[in-house]
């Protein structure tokens, strides 16, 4: 059966430790991590003490860590398609991620921003993709942990937006640390919210975002069919996290969002089908 988690996007950065029991109140199960929101500082001055520190506050609450998310929101300059120093860059930060999301307790890294390909035609930049994918699949193989190279919307990224195409670059590095994950609004803004789309990733499907467009509350926009999409993963046996990815509206109770927000998961994304 599936599980639910949220997002730390949705909370005060740097300072949300004390909301984390509130959030199994609320019949949330885990917390999907954004470093940067936790640590100012996710790299060479981030120390195992801290890493620890907060994956306590996150269990002592009865929580446990997915994995993590908005790997490149406070290293623009690092991700795919660079020259040569910032592609090794980008690789030992990404390496030392996913030490970080296995010390935390997590399993998957979605890779989402860092990668607009711009000027570089689309078969040498699927080239370079599953060039550098090799190479850190390698490295983290190790580690128990596991990239998803996310497809999202046109607006998003001009680098595969298809789930398939993502499917395809997973099949094709053919390492069990890159498998594919699925967002809600993506879906819908590639016209893949069917069931020929959750079937053909089935076997690969590890990770799920419940979002909206603008990451505001769950159904919000009424533009993401949360109950169809949560019939199709239950039609393929979906077992993994559900995560709400959704930004801090309200900054003065932010709280009361992910409230409506786990409401709207449950219920669109049960766990049984309805009777």
């Amino acid at each position: 059966m599936v599980r639910y988690a949220v997002s730390n996007i949705a909370l005060q950065a740097f300072d949300h430790a004390d909301d984390f029991g509130r959030l199994r109140e609320l019949g949330l199960e885990a917390i999907e991590v954004a470093p940067s929101r936790v640590w100012r500082d996710t790299w060479h001055g981030l120390t195992t003490i801290e890493v620890s520190d907060y994956r306590r506050r996150i269990e002592n609450a009865g929580l446990g860590v997915v994995g993590l998310h908005s790997l490149f929101y406070d290293r623009p300059e690092l991700g795919l398609f660079k020259e040569p120093a910032e592609r090794a860059q980008s690789l030992d930060f990404l390496e030392h991620l996913s030490k970080v999301c296995r010390d935390l307790g997590g399993r998957t890294l979605i890779y989402g921003g860092g990668r607009r390909r711009g000027q570089v035609p689309e078969d040498e930049a699927r080239a370079e993709a599953v060039d550098f994918l090799g190479e850190l699949t390698k490295r983290v193989e190790n580690h128990g942990t596991c990239f998803c190279f996310e497809p999202l919307g046109p607006d998003d990224s001009d680098f595969i937006n298809s789930a398939l195409e993502s499917l395809s670059i997973v099949e094709e590095v053919g390492s069990p640390a890159l498998q594919v994950q699925l967002d809600a609004k993506a879906l819908v803004e590639n016209d893949e919210a069917v069931i020929d789309t959750f079937e053909a990733v089935r076997s690969k499907l590890v990770h799920f975002h419940a979002n909206e467009p603008g990451l505001g509350v769950l159904g919000s926009t009424g533009k993401v069919d949360h109950r169809a999409l949560g019939a199709m993963l239950r039609d393929i046996g979906y077992e993994g996290y559900v995560s709400i990815e959704q930004r801090m509206v309200n900054e003065s109770d932010p709280l009361s969002d992910i409230g409506k927000s786990a409401e709207m998961l449950m219920a669109s994304y049960e766990r049984k089908p309805p009777a």
